[in-house]
């Protein structure tokens, strides 16, 4: 910018978007001043450095009102978590899932986890319990969420990540 470009010649493109041609950089520079403007360094890599006449404060400040802009209207997904026992009754399932839409509805992703221990009564029952909750789940589930991942069968805690329907 300004004294700190080191080249003997640049290119020079004014404020309003007009090629001016090459020159020497001491006159591309008292042009910018004469204007009330700076000369902006855009491209070095060239046998002769493209430069921008224009203000820099200016253009600083519209380039972080941007980014501001672009951060502000970027939706981040949290992941959420609901917790079933193996042996869950039906109404407390339907109440369970209906936390569940909710998550999905505001666009968030849900991890529904069950935890098996080896107590005797998930022993007693076999270990078909939790598959099959997670496919009555799945099932009630139906086509307001997808199915992103499964934990491993090995794992104490059983779990599935279901995902929002992109509309």
């Amino acid at each position: 910018m300004n004294n700190k470009i080191f080249a003997k010649s640049v290119q020079v493109i004014s404020a309003d978007g007009q090629n001016l041609g090459i020159m020497p950089t001491s006159a591309a520079l008292q042009l910018a001043m004469d204007q009330g403007l700076d000369l902006v360094e855009m491209n070095a890599n060239g046998a002769t450095p493209i430069t921008k006449i224009m203000d820099y404060g200016k253009f600083k400040y519209e380039q972080k009102k941007r980014a501001s802009e672009a951060r502000k209207n970027q939706k981040t997904t949290e992941m959420k978590e609901v917790w079933i026992k193996p042996f869950i009754e039906e109404n407390d399932l339907n109440i369970k899932l209906k936390k569940v839409f909710e998550f999905l509805a505001e666009g968030n992703k849900v991890k529904i986890s069950v935890m098996t221990k080896g107590s005797k009564k998930v022993l007693a029952r076999g270990k078909d319990a939790v598959p099959e909750l997670f496919a009555r789940v799945l099932e009630i589930i139906g086509d307001r969420g997808n199915l992103e991942s499964k934990s491993k069968p090995d794992e104490r805690t059983k779990s599935i990540i279901i995902a929002p329907v992109k509309q």
